[in-house]
């Protein structure tokens, strides 16, 4: 849809650097204001490419949470446990762990080897947009095959893995994407719209699936919830086939350059600004560095094991909404669904505290002598959100008892709702301005620490409730969030002092935090 129209013709080779030779190519580099740059492109496209990521993002965030809804009908109709039935969801959730290991992968062989094109990374060499297609295709597929799997729990719960692998690529990839369209200005809004999106899913917009997946269990049954995942993973592979194009600037003034070469005849050489050394010296490229990052930058192991502790306790409370509001309240599960609308609320609403943020962060921006404010004047929201979590599962924790009456703990749920909507938002935005160009490297590792938790928490949460009591076992939870509230604060008062130690991130002069 969207096609370079670049011509040797339309470039002032004088202003390059180079002299055109094998030995000293022209580089390539972006014009002001270059309609082919993502960061020009007209606020309308942006605006369509941004809600189209946001849409797959939501889709997979769907595909998780909505499986929750049939766990009980699941486990009584194929003659498993609870236990086993869960695992449907923590499997795809730690598909979100290794999907992004493959989709940043990135070998250390030579440009010039005759095995780069079979080993580079697709997205190195071609960009987001095909390893989304090609992911995204695999995701449909396997989303197909769990529709038709019958009376086989493993064959079941292997396509959800594979499922939730394949559909990660929209979890590293959307964000870069954004950040790759989005200068730092602008990028406050279109990210917590986007965050927004997978929220009212586990990521974002999940909390009305199980509102929708009660009622299609209800009525359709539980093998219909399946069928809802594949539609909207199709219709995800359709929308952005069509309306995403490739944003990622390397790959884009690559294509640039081989196309002046090529219509140069060979006579004239370019080469991107990207590609000016030899792969092999970049050899902690993609793949090793987001385990890199894990063990050299406090910031993103800061960031990662908050955000991992927040998505744990949100796929907890998936696995104990059942438990809580079906067995004890002895709720159906149309209505076990739409408890799930008390943290679908909250988490609006936490999203309704995006614009003062961003007042916050435009007001320092102001003041800054390079009109460009730290990046811990996006915490803000993160400390606000970092108060509510562990008050709304305390909350949640000593109303749950069947005595009291159900409409209580939902609330709890929603203040936890607003909670951690604010500190996803907060903190993937610090994150991409604080590594900017690293942020896929910065995310990724984020996302595997936060899958691996939401897959693992829900299979304690049974366990826990069963040995420690309905209240015991959410009191665990609210403690954890207690102990990680002050993370936040912590971050926002030695996080430029951090920065300043770190090789890649983001140490230009800026004004102080507000």
């Amino acid at each position: 849809m969207w096609e370079s129209s670049s011509t040797v013709c339309d470039h002032d080779l004088a202003s390059l650097k180079g002299s055109g030779t094998l030995q000293d190519p022209f580089i390539v580099n972006w014009d002001d204001k270059d309609p082919e740059n993502p960061l020009s492109f007209p606020n309308s496209k942006k605006w369509i490419i941004t809600s189209q990521l946001a849409f797959c993002t939501w889709t997979v965030s769907f595909s998780s949470s909505v499986y929750s809804a049939g766990l009980e009908s699941m486990a009584r109709e194929l003659r498993v446990s609870e236990s086993v039935a869960i695992l449907g969801l923590s499997l795809y959730v730690l598909g979100f762990a290794l999907g992004p290991l493959a989709s940043l992968f990135t070998c250390y062989i030579a440009v010039d080897s005759p095995w780069y094109q079979m080993f580079a990374p697709l997205g190195e060499i071609y960009g987001r947009r095909l390893v989304f297609l090609i992911t995204f295709v695999a995701c449909t597929v396997f989303q197909l095959q769990g529709c038709l799997a019958r009376d086989s729990i493993a064959a079941l719960l292997s396509c959800r893995l594979l499922t939730g692998i394949f559909g990660s690529s929209s979890l590293v990839n959307a964000p870069a994407q954004i950040s790759d369209l989005w200068d730092s200005k602008e990028r406050g809004r279109a990210t917590s719209i986007y965050n927004t999106f997978p929220f009212l899913g586990p990521t974002p917009t999940d909390q009305q699936f199980p509102v929708v997946g009660g009622y299609v269990v209800t009525t359709l049954g539980w093998r219909f919830n399946f069928w809802l995942q594949f539609i909207f993973t199709a219709l995800s592979l359709l929308t952005g086939a069509v309306l995403t194009p490739e944003t990622y600037a390397p790959v884009l003034l690559r294509r640039r350059a081989s196309k002046l070469t090529r219509q140069s005849n060979g006579i004239l050489h370019f080469v991107s600004i990207h590609d000016q050394f030899s792969a092999s010296r970049t050899m902690f490229s993609d793949f090793a560095r987001p385990f890199v990052f894990l063990v050299t930058e406090p910031i993103v192991l800061c960031t990662g094991f908050y955000i991992a502790l927040a998505y744990g306790s949100l796929y907890s409370l998936f696995a104990a909404f059942p438990i809580v509001f079906q067995q004890h309240h002895h709720f159906t599960s149309a209505q076990g669904g739409l408890v799930f609308c008390g943290l679908g609320i909250g988490i609006l609403l936490g999203l309704a505290s995006t614009p003062i943020q961003n007042r916050i962060y435009c007001r320092a921006s102001q003041k800054s002598e390079t009109k460009r404010a730290a990046p811990e004047a996006r915490l803000h929201q993160a400390m606000f959100g970092g108060a509510l979590v562990p008050l709304g599962l305390f909350w949640f924790a000593f109303s749950v008892s069947p005595s009291v009456h159900w409409l209580i703990p939902v609330i709890g749920s929603a203040v936890f709702g607003i909670g951690i909507s604010a500190i996803l938002q907060s903190l993937t935005s610090y994150l991409m301005d604080t590594y900017d160009v690293y942020f896929a490297s910065a995310v990724a590792s984020t996302i595997v620490l936060r899958s691996v938790c939401a897959a693992t928490m829900p299979l304690t949460v049974p366990i826990m409730f069963s040995h420690l009591g309905d209240m015991g076992a959410m009191v665990v939870l609210g403690a954890l969030g207690l102990a990680c509230a002050p993370i936040p604060f912590l971050l926002w008062r030695y996080g430029q002092w951090i920065r300043t130690k770190s090789s890649i991130a983001f140490k230009e002069k800026t004004t102080d935090m507000p």
